[in-house]
């Protein structure tokens, strides 16, 4: 039998090992190719991303979207970026991301310009369009050490006719005039007598034809080098089918973004770091296995994300963190269960079977109700909303994955070993905290303080209310000042968001006299860091304007602004999108706690929920931060967050109500007081894990996510205040004035507990 027993015991020990050290091998062999194989987005490697409205060139004609991506595609091929996405949004938009771009201007001009090549008379007669020419038959060329733009003929009779057409004209009409997207009301001799007063013509090229031509020919012009190679690619991908209107835009450059990855990369290991320290202080054996976990899950989700091409951003790190805080919440309600029971007299054996059992219902839901907010932003939500999102969904899987199913079954692994047996030390439970049964002890520790925190609760409540209050007050206030009920950024209000990187120490001082130079007006500015500084309009700038701003700008300090531009248009629909996200998640989460438990539960969600969204924003109104669209990123994660604890909570009372037999004489104030503080140290564990990354990437972090990581650390903060003290404390009013119909349910037998279930001196401890 002993024999059997160390067999058993061996081979236990032998797979735990054999999982850990495939674990091991498997990161440490694949790190570095899944680094290698991650797309950084454009805030973490410079690169733009613009939305483009459509329309088509003549009214009334349907837009044919998969000719549209076609030709977008050849133009972006021509500039070499790497992961190129372009995607299209509802019927009339599509939306260009191309990350590592170096020669933004040029990129936008590339992408953005109709590009209908058109040969005319000195009277604006068209006489051929870009059909007779080769395809990919333009190239940067020179003649006499000037560049000019070469390009091979297709159709040679037909330009041959038109060239000798011109020819035979008299001096000053024989001049073939080159347009690219001439519109309605041009005019060459306007433009010719505007290029005689020194000033850039529409038109391309110019040039006077003595003889008729049927071979290669030149576009001469004032170019640049960068000019005519720029043209020479528009004729080669030729015209696009339809007007393409810039309305959104955001453009990084490379140095702000790498400053991005590593500061952010950096503080986010940090946080990994102190999670993995304060599960080992506080669980340890089991906070060995969840380190370990939390190790697998960093793995398993950037190989994920390598495997599917998504792009990584900084707002998916913060997702990461999130997440990372969200999964060691799993092992945390399975621990503390697992303590509890140990406390109950229970074997350590027994004891990890029930509290694993005990702990699942609560975990699935919790992870089931972010999963919900994040498909919501996944399937509405577009630009870092939707990468957000898909962080958020990797996180989910993979916490109930690794850091519920593996987990559990590593830890069972070392439970049939039998080296725990008789060291509840290992799990950070005295030995004179659990009662010997055998000599008829009943349990004499909890783990709890038995606080009346229903009483409590009313005046942290109140402190709540009046911090809303005043929020309110100062935003009607601001909003008859007429500086707005909220510090709304351009992404909801529209305007133009210039970031100004300097090589040296900037101050917001310095750059608005610049802008005073430039003759730049209305504009506001805020310092991020020595180094950056951004300013801000409400009006959106055209690109012409954009690109001289910029030009002037890179000239003081030595790198070219990044710049993030919304239209009316744009910053509407993000509103209506931003409420519509809302309002469905707070739906589809209600309704699934109803299913799960009773309207009354959903309904003291909901109103948390609330709670937690007015926090945030109170507290951004009061310090006037800015809200932007990553704001509703934050909203909707918290409010999966939020509803985790919540739950946590929920299911606790639901234990406790279905504990006792007399359903009439229930007090349910002994019912709320003794589910929150059962849970209250889980919940405060699990909020702690979060946090504290969250802070260290407050701290330490990127500038560029400041307002973003604020808004969370706020969120979280509100959400664990409200799961504990509101949603419950809702809850008890609720059943103290209505009593739910009892549901019919089958008789459950009571089974006796079996002797192993229990410590018995020198048996099975």
């Amino acid at each position: 039998m002993l024999k059997k027993r160390r067999k058993i015991k061996n081979k236990s020990l032998g797979v735990f090992g054999l999982i850990v050290t495939l674990l091991i091998v498997l990161a440490a062999t694949t790190y570095q190719t899944i680094i290698r194989r991650i797309n950084l987005g454009l805030d973490l490697q410079g690169g733009f991303e613009i939305l483009y409205q459509i329309e088509p060139l003549q009214k009334g004609k349907a837009v044919d979207m998969p000719s549209v991506i076609k030709s977008i595609s050849k133009r972006v091929n021509v500039l070499g970026v790497n992961e190129p996405q372009i995607s299209v949004e509802g019927n009339n938009r599509v939306r260009v991301q191309l990350a590592g771009a170096k020669d933004l201007n040029t990129a936008r001009k590339l992408i953005g310009t109709t590009a209908k090549l058109t040969f005319r008379d000195v009277n604006d007669k068209e006489l051929a369009d870009s059909s007779i020419l080769q395809e990919g038959g333009a190239s940067l060329a020179y003649q006499s050490g000037e560049p000019v733009v070469s390009f091979k003929v297709k159709d040679t009779a037909k330009f041959r006719a038109i060239t000798r057409e011109i020819a035979a004209k008299k001096n000053g009409q024989n001049v073939m005039v080159i347009w690219l997207d001439y519109s309605k009301g041009d005019s060459y001799q306007v433009e010719s007598q505007k290029k005689a007063q020194g000033k850039e013509p529409k038109y391309v090229s110019a040039a006077s034809v003595n003889q008729a031509l049927s071979g290669d020919s030149i576009i001469q012009g004032n170019f640049t080098e960068e000019s005519a190679r720029t043209l020479a690619n528009l004729i080669n991908s030729g015209s696009l089918p339809v007007k393409l209107t810039e309305i959104s835009s955001n453009v990084v450059s490379a140095a702000y973004g790498q400053d991005a990855l590593s500061k952010t990369a950096f503080a986010g290991m940090i946080g990994v770091g102190v999670v993995m320290l304060f599960m080992i202080a506080v669980y340890r054996l089991p906070g060995i296995v969840a380190s370990i976990m939390l190790v697998s899950y960093v793995w398993a989700v950037f190989g994920i994300y390598a495997l599917m091409g998504a792009t990584f951003t900084l707002s998916g790190i913060g997702a990461l963190v999130l997440g990372i805080g969200m999964t060691v919440d799993a092992n945390i309600v399975n621990y503390e269960r697992i303590r509890q029971e140990m406390y109950a007299g229970k074997s350590i054996r027994s004891a990890v079977r029930e509290g694993q059992k005990l702990s699942f219902a609560a975990v699935f839901d919790a992870q089931f109700t972010t999963l919900i907010a994040a498909l919501i932003m996944y399937i509405w939500g577009s630009g870092t909303v939707k990468g957000f999102a898909t962080m958020l969904i990797i996180t989910v899987f993979m916490t109930l994955i690794l850091n519920v199913g593996l987990s559990k079954i590593l830890l069972d692994l070392l439970i049939k070993s039998g080296i725990c047996d008789g060291h509840p030390t290992w799990f950070a439970v005295k030995p004179n905290q659990i009662p010997d049964v055998t000599k008829g002890e009943k349990q004499f520790y909890t783990g709890t303080h038995h606080v009346n925190y229903v009483d409590k609760a009313k005046y942290l409540i109140r402190t709540a209310i009046v911090t809303i209050a005043i929020f309110l007050g100062l935003g009607i206030f601001n909003q008859f000042k007429g500086t707005g009920f909220l510090n709304l950024g351009i992404d909801f209000s529209a305007g133009t968001k210039l970031t100004i990187t300097s090589n040296k120490k900037i101050t917001t001082m310095d750059v608005q006299k610049e802008f005073e130079k430039i003759g730049l007006k209305n504009y506001s500015f805020q310092a991020s860091g020595d180094k950056t500084v951004y300013a801000t309009t409400k009006q959106a700038i055209s690109t012409e304007e954009l690109s001289k701003v910029k030009k002037s700008l890179k000239e003081v300090y030595g790198q070219e602004p990044g710049d993030n531009v919304v239209t009316p248009v744009v910053g509407k629909d993000l509103v209506q999108n931003a409420f519509i996200l809302t309002m469905v998640a707070w739906i589809a989460m209600m309704a699934y706690v109803t299913i799960r438990y009773e309207w009354d539960y959903a309904l003291s969600c909901i109103v948390a929920l609330v709670h937690d969204v007015l926090i945030v924003l109170a507290v951004f109104g009061i310090l006037r931060l800015e809200v932007n669209i990553e704001l509703i990123s934050v909203l909707l994660t918290i409010i999966g967050y939020s509803i985790n604890n919540s739950i946590i909570v929920f299911d606790r009372i639901r234990e406790q109500m279905n504990l006792r037999k007399n359903k009439e004489n229930i007090d349910y104030k002994v019912v709320v007081n003794d589910a929150i503080d059962a849970t209250i140290k889980e919940a405060l564990n699990s909020s702690f894990t979060t946090i504290v990354p969250v802070i260290i990437l407050l701290f330490l972090g990127s500038q560029a996510i400041f307002t973003f990581i604020f808004a969370m650390l706020v969120g979280l903060v509100a959400g664990t205040f409200s799961s504990i003290f509101v949603s419950p404390i809702l809850w008890y009013y609720l059943r103290t004035h209505y009593k739910p119909k009892e549901k019919n349910q089958k008789k459950k037998e009571i089974r006796k507990e079996r002797l192993d279930e229990y410590t018995i001196p020198g048996i099975n401890a």
